[in-house]
């Protein structure tokens, strides 16, 4: 099945308890295509200027990854931000933000991607989700992320999106501003009412739900003690599950349940270092191993 993804790739600087790194690669849609394409081809659509390093591109085009979406815009520079965790590192202090040709209205849908069965429409304005959409012939899943200024600023289009959509994944913050609930079980039930089959609320490092008509999956987080970089822990999370879904026989709550899984496992090893640095090293087989070790842990 085909995977593809339209979302940020960026330039980023990072600085945590453990340290500083310049100069990274960032970005939802990097680290989401990375992470998806342990499961299988992943096709990347975004836009970055010629400041974007050459090393970054490699990197990409020696992964599964299809950057023929991957438009360089000459007269522009690469979206580009710079974040501090402290504490828990729970949430980044944005110190510096630069927009860059993420302003900029994003690339097309190239022809030969639009035939795309698996769509992952990374965080954006809901308006321009739309359109991307609008693009594709006859996707099988479409699932979108968001974030709290969407949902509160472009709400009316956001609604218009998620009838759209087969599946929403987003934090419980935003599930609470989207739904007026507190209760997270009563937040997710509502959230299916307004269009989605599914809908997953991530909660950090308390684990995740996963809302799917009747059913509803809890998993935790995978224990680590090892937290060296949370940036990019989401989109690997989106990555793998959206990876497994699209290389997965069937779609159904078993295999979204075990998606999660993947999703959780994927998420554990980005954490452990800067940017990418971690999934670098590891192989298809050292996720399996550790969703192995995830699944004897939280059963009882």
């Amino acid at each position: 099945m085909s995977l593809l993804v339209t979302g940020s790739i960026a330039i980023d600087s990072v600085q945590t308890p453990f340290g500083k790194s310049d100069g990274l690669l960032g970005g939802s849609a990097s680290y989401f295509s990375y992470a998806g394409s342990f499961f299988g081809p992943v096709r990347l659509v975004g836009a970055v200027g010629p400041d974007f390093p050459e090393e970054f591109l490699e990197l990409l085009k020696s992964r599964n990854i299809d950057t023929a979406g991957l438009e360089v815009r000459p007269n522009s520079k690469t979206f580009r931000w710079a974040g501090t965790y402290k504490g828990s590192m729970n949430e980044a202090v944005t110190t510096d933000l630069q927009l860059n040709v993420l302003a900029e209205t994003p690339p097309p849908i190239p022809p030969d991607f639009r035939d795309s069965t698996f769509v992952f429409l990374a965080n954006t304005s809901p308006a321009l989700q739309l359109d991307l959409l609008s693009q594709l012939h006859a996707p099988r899943m479409v699932v979108a992320d968001t974030r709290d200024h969407w949902i509160t600023e472009a709400r009316d289009d956001f609604l218009i999106l998620l009838k759209k959509t087969t599946g929403l994944v987003l934090n419980d913050f935003e599930a609470k501003i989207l739904t007026g609930l507190d209760n997270m079980v009563a937040a997710g039930q509502a959230i299916l009412k307004l269009g989605p089959q599914f809908a997953v609320i991530k909660k950090g490092e308390h684990g995740c739900l996963l809302f799917a008509d009747s059913n509803i999956c809890a998993l935790p987080a995978y224990p680590t003690s090892k937290v060296k970089d949370p940036t990019g822990a989401g989109d690997c999370f989106a990555g793998g599950m959206m990876g497994y879904l699209a290389s997965a026989d069937a779609v159904d709550f078993p295999a979204l349940t075990k998606s999660l899984g993947f999703a959780t496992v994927l998420a554990s090893f980005a954490i452990e270092d800067f940017s990418l640095n971690r999934l670098k090293q590891i192989s298809l087989d050292d996720i399996n191993d550790r969703l192995e070790k995830f699944r004897t842990l939280s059963s009882f």
